[in-house]
């Protein structure tokens, strides 16, 4: 419903279309059948149309706790990618800030599976049991589906159906297509029989994660881990940085009811670690050796372009990936203002001094001048840049060697250098970015210590060890901070013209 008002819902109004849709359907002699065809394939027609969820804090203010689902965006997204994982039998990953509804999204996708694609088995697993089944208990996932079923209206349910036939401890049956819930609980997930698709609730907060997921892989060929953070190291954390998990992030600004006025609510209600791992999606909020907070990347990403002004030209960072499993990704930034981040697998040298180009030459159109291109010469990028020195931006690309040592008493090499530069750049509000989960994650996960009294940061090599990726969506952003930071002994040339200066801040 795109005139929905998310902040003042109108429920009275969605509920009266309800009742007039379902007297035409009752009215109308084969309008279900054609109906029933059309939701088997649009999943999220029906859930909007027919679905009910459950909220007994709207009592306090006067809305009914029994209310329509109606999806928002992202809610939608979500439906979608969890439908695509299943029919193409993969696995999948979902973080999510607390309170997004994730939960019944799950229930409402399990319950259309159920309904409409016969003979599947949908499989749901917690901790602990009385979070997968716990009679007369609203938290617990199997209530939330005998409510959804018995809320949906009878032309919508099985026939044959009844609740207490058919629904007991830990299984709900369809009678007329076979199709099943089953729930499993700790240790047991996995266990049970084989499952078309199989939900793990909470997943980063698995006590043997490592011996469920090889329970798991022998039964269902599609496991979707659903899951607020639980700090970093664990089984969770690392499907989310494998780049082997296709990935969902569900995080607190993508949500239409929830605005900066609740966020600085959270704040006040929420201890600061709670508030960094619940709702802003940080893996390292209790970590003391974090260089960047993730609240800062998470303030700068709910910050549009008309909240900043763009000065100087435009700075792109080039981190280079090659053909392994990390990416090469391409940030430009005006000032304090952070495009879309270019992300690309498996490029080599060449391609991406093409992409390069090609982005360089959309700036250019803006009417704002690129006035550097910089890239790491460390690793992959060497390549990239020979390229790039040969074509017509030559004049502004600088190479670093981001590993030498620096003399200025301050930072061990040029790469802490970078990193100093780029979180003053963030401390000094406000800062415009797209929201980017990875971008987020990394950023907050890069480690630093002293050697000899001067700054020194993680390695792409330790941070990849730890995490399984490199870090190279931050990287790219750090490196837009390098045009003015470099002497020419750590770099290979200017072509004799060193970069206009970047106005970086």
């Amino acid at each position: 419903m795109n005139d929905f008002d998310w902040k003042k819902p109108d429920y009275e109004r969605v509920f009266k279309e309800r009742a007039e849709r379902l007297e035409r359907i009752r009215s109308s002699p084969g309008m279900l059948a054609g109906l029933m065809e059309h939701y088997k394939e649009n999943p999220i027609d029906w859930i909007s149309q027919w679905g009910l969820t459950f909220d007994p804090r709207l009592a306090e203010i006067g809305l009914p706790t029994t209310i329509p689902f109606i999806l928002f965006p992202r809610q939608e997204e979500f439906v979608t990618w969890v439908i695509e994982r299943w029919r193409g039998r993969e696995d999948g990953l979902a973080e999510k800030s607390r309170d997004m509804g994730v939960s019944w999204l799950c229930v409402a996708v399990a319950v259309w599976m159920w309904t409409f694609q016969p003979g599947t088995v949908i499989g749901f697993g917690s901790r602990k049991e009385e979070y997968v089944d716990k009679l007369g208990d609203p938290k617990s996932l199997f209530w939330k589906m005998r409510q959804y079923i018995a809320l949906l209206p009878p032309e919508f349910r099985p026939d044959g159906y009844v609740e207490r036939v058919h629904a007991p401890f830990m299984g709900i049956l369809n009678p007329a297509n076979g199709s099943v819930i089953v729930g499993e609980a700790g240790d047991n997930i996995g266990r049970g029989n084989r499952t078309s698709v199989y939900f793990i609730d909470e997943s980063a907060f698995l006590e043997h994660a490592e011996a469920i997921d090889a329970a798991l892989s022998q039964t269902s060929n599609c496991k979707l881990h659903v899951s607020t953070p639980n700090g970093a190291g664990n089984p969770f954390y690392r499907k989310r940085h494998s780049r082997k998990t296709s990935i969902f992030s569900f995080h607190w600004t993508q949500d239409p009811r929830k605005d900066d006025e609740w966020y600085e609510a959270q704040k006040d209600k929420l201890d600061p670690v709670v508030l960094a791992q619940e709702i802003d999606i940080d893996y390292h909020a209790s970590t003391t050796d974090s260089w960047v907070s993730g609240d800062l990347l998470a303030a700068a990403m709910r910050n549009g372009p008309a909240d900043v002004v763009p000065i100087g030209g435009w700075i792109i960072g080039i981190d280079a990936a090659h053909f392994g499993d990390d990416e090469s990704v391409i940030h430009c930034r005006r000032g304090r203002l952070n495009l879309k981040q270019v992300v690309r697998a498996k490029m080599d040298g060449p391609q991406l001094a093409w992409l390069c180009e090609a982005q360089a030459d959309l700036l250019e159109k803006s009417g704002q001048p690129v006035v550097a291109i910089v890239i790491e010469l460390d690793g992959p990028g060497a390549s990239c840049y020979d390229q790039l020195r040969l074509g017509r931006y030559r004049e502004k690309v600088v190479g670093l060697h981001t590993g030498a040592k620096l003399d200025d008493g301050e930072n061990y090499n040029v790469r802490a250098q970078l990193h100093r530069k780029a979180k003053d750049y963030l401390l000094n509000a406000p800062v415009a970015m797209v929201e980017c989960a990875e971008l987020r994650t990394q950023g907050g996960a890069i480690k630093y210590s002293y050697r000899n009294g001067l700054l020194l940061m993680q390695s792409k090599k330790e941070y990849k060890k730890i995490n399984g990726c490199s870090p190279d969506r931050w990287d790219a952003f750090v490196l837009t901070f390098g045009a003015d930071s470099v002497s020419g002994d750590l770099q290979r040339g200017y072509g004799g013209h060193k970069p206009a200066s970047s106005a970086g801040y």
